[in-house]
C-alpha cells in the first residue's frame, strides 16, 4: 500500500495572530488561519470584485514553527506549501468540514510587499568554527542588504542577550525604522 499526501500551495492573508505552543514531546508548533479569495479586477467597471473566501487552518512544527513565530503576524500576505487534510466536525447542532494544511514551507508573498531574511546558524556551525578564526558564524549584512531593509522601513539592531518569552536569546533583530 502506498501512502500519498495531497500537496497544496495557497496564497492569502493570515487571519489571526499565530498561536505558539509545544507538542507533548516539547517540539515547537504554531497554528494560524489563512484566508484566500478568488477576487478579480473587472475592467468594465474599473473595480475589484470579491469572490468566495476560503479559510485554511495551518500548522507548522519544529524549526519552521520557531521561525514562523518570529516572522508572521495577522494580516501578513503569505504563501504556504503543505499537506492537505480535511476533518469533519459537529458542534452545537451544526456540521462542517475544516480544511487543514500541515506546512512544509511558509514565506511572505513578495508580490504584495518586501521582506527581510536573517539566516540563523545551525547548531553544528557554531561548534565547528576553527580555533583562532574570528569570522562570524554567519555573514554580517552587506551595505546593499542594509539599504534594501532601510527601503522597506527596517533596520538591523543589535540587542545582545535580549530574549523573548520562551527564554531564548536573540543577538539581532530587524525593527521598524
Amino acid at each position: 500500500m502506498s501512502i500519498t499526501n495531497d500537496v497544496l500551495t495557497i496564497a492569502g492573508n493570515i487571519g489571526n495572530d499565530p498561536i505558539s505552543n509545544e507538542t507533548r514531546s516539547g517540539k515547537a508548533v504554531i497554528n494560524f488561519r489563512v484566508a484566500t479569495s478568488s477576487g478579480y479586477f473587472d475592467q468594465r467597471t474599473g473595480a475589484w470584485v470579491d469572490g468566495v473566501t476560503n479559510w485554511y487552518a495551518v500548522s507548522a512544527f519544529g524549526k519552521l514553527a520557531e521561525h514562523a513565530r518570529a516572522s508572521l503576524h495577522r494580516g501578513d500576505p503569505v504563501v504556504v506549501v503543505g499537506r492537505l487534510r480535511q476533518k469533519e466536525w459537529e458542534a452545537n447542532g451544526k456540521k462542517g468540514i475544516d480544511v487543514e494544511l500541515t506546512a512544509d514551507a511558509i514565506g511572505h508573498d513578495l508580490r504584495r510587499g518586501t521582506s527581510a531574511f536573517v539566516r540563523r546558524p545551525r547548531p553544528e556551525q557554531v561548534s565547528v568554527a576553527p580555533a583562532g578564526d574570528e569570522s562570524p558564524v554567519f555573514d554580517e549584512p552587506s551595505e546593499a542588504d542594509q539599504d534594501a531593509w532601510a527601503g522597506a522601513g527596517l533596520r538591523l539592531t543589535a540587542e545582545a542577550g535580549s530574549g523573548d518569552a520562551s527564554g531564548e536569546s536573540h543577538d539581532d533583530a530587524l525593527t521598524l525604522a
